[in-house]
């Protein structure tokens, strides 16, 4: 397997390098993106909890029967 690498340009000289990540970058690399990757599961689930909180509020809305505090503010703007 090849390593990642980066590209560096020398803006004053026009120079383009081609240089291997060192075992450190690689590390704090996959750190990243597993961070990312726990963010977007943490925004997926509140954004399912949402929806799901909005669909009740809905049918409770619906069947006439009262909602909760909860319930209440999503349907605020």
């Amino acid at each position: 397997m090849t390593r990642p690498t980066r590209i560096e340009i020398d803006c004053s000289t026009g120079i383009e390098s081609i240089i291997e990540l060192t075992d450190a970058e690689v590390a704090q690399m996959q750190a990243d993106a597993e961070l990312a990757a726990e963010r977007k599961a943490e925004e997926d689930a509140a954004a399912e909890a949402l929806a799901d909180l909005k669909a009740s509020a809905k049918a409770k809305l619906v069947a006439g029967t009262p909602l909760t505090e909860a319930e209440a503010n999503t349907l605020v703007l």
